[in-house]
């Protein structure tokens, strides 16, 4: 009898009759993400090679899981012997609250993006802040802690993840712009001791939490190497840029945590100011192999999760 492929994604229901929905399949899948949306996530193929070239005989899947079914969904995750998931939008933050440890990466960003299974326990981490460290790294061959940063997007999961990592890094300088202005200045007190010691020369803080408004973003922008995009304003192609073109310019540097098939309206932004612009494919690869190390306990072939992804 042929053996059937994987289905595009799984949803509650299936985790709920998850014999019957995999019966026929040739590897067991016990990894996946958990998102809403989830279609467009590129995990699968970056796992699925690495799984394949380390020889272990399990597959990598998408789960639609929407915000109110997480907790349904964790449970079945106990159940069924699964290795590990991944966290996408809308789950890191929610997840924080219902898993049974979290480690620092975790506690520290208050969000989960990762999460390992030990004796049924569902043990937390967060890989978007390292991730992000060797994403920046990649793209503009430069290091965070020699930075002056804004991070759009500070009051939740992927943003506060960076913005901490940032802050431990030690940065020249970081901005916080956020919607809810009181999220990032929650956020900014938290960090304030990082910050403590001089290193800009000039008359600007080293830690500002600002509204999200053009003109408080423009008054910042001459003190900023780098401009993070950490909210999900790019996932669909009709989304505006969360930072005007006119704002940029040629020197800044311009990383969108987004990714898709082609530019997000940010990437674009920056290319039409002069400015150096990525996607968050390469956080993706980083954050994803970081992952599959925790999972594994082993170094991820990253050479062919990357050629996956590509």
């Amino acid at each position: 009898m042929k053996k059937k492929q994987m289905t595009e994604r799984y949803t509650l229901a299936d985790l709920e009759n998850w014999r019957e929905a995999t019966r026929d399949l040739n590897l067991p899948i016990r990894l996946g993400v958990f998102g809403d949306p989830v279609a467009h996530s590129l995990s699968p193929q970056m796992q699925n090679a690495a799984l394949k070239h380390c020889k272990i005989d399990m597959q990598y899947a998408r789960f639609h899981i929407r915000a109110n079914e997480l907790r349904s969904a964790l449970h079945f995750l106990r159940e069924l012997d699964f290795v590990g998931v991944n966290l996408t939008v809308p789950h890191k933050i929610a997840a924080f609250e219902q898993i049974d440890e979290a480690d620092e990466t975790a506690t520290r960003a208050g969000a989960v993006n990762m999460i390992r299974l030990r004796d049924k326990k569902l043990i937390g981490s967060n890989t978007d802040g390292e991730g992000f460290l060797r994403a920046i790294r990649s793209e503009f061959s430069v290091d965070v802690r020699d930075l002056r940063v804004m991070v759009i997007g500070a009051g939740g999961g992927t943003g506060h993840a960076i913005a901490w990592q940032c802050a431990l890094e030690n940065c020249e300088r970081l901005v916080l712009v956020n919607r809810t202005l009181e999220k990032a200045m929650a956020l900014a007190d938290q960090l304030r001791p990082f910050f403590a010691g001089p290193r800009v020369l000039g008359p600007v803080a080293r830690l500002e939490a600002v509204p999200w408004d053009e003109a408080a973003l423009r008054a910042q922008l001459q003190d900023v190497d780098l401009i993070v995009n950490a909210t999900p304003l790019g996932m669909n192609p009709s989304d505006p840029a969360p930072i005007a073109t006119r704002l940029l310019a040629p020197h800044h540097m311009v990383f969108d945590a987004v990714y898709g098939p082609s530019k997000t309206a940010l990437v674009r932004a920056a290319d039409e100011a002069g400015a150096r612009g990525a996607n968050g494919l390469s956080m993706l690869l980083h954050q994803g192999a970081l992952s599959f190390s925790i999972w594994f306990d082993r170094d991820a072939p990253i050479h062919v999760m990357h050629a996956a992804l590509l």
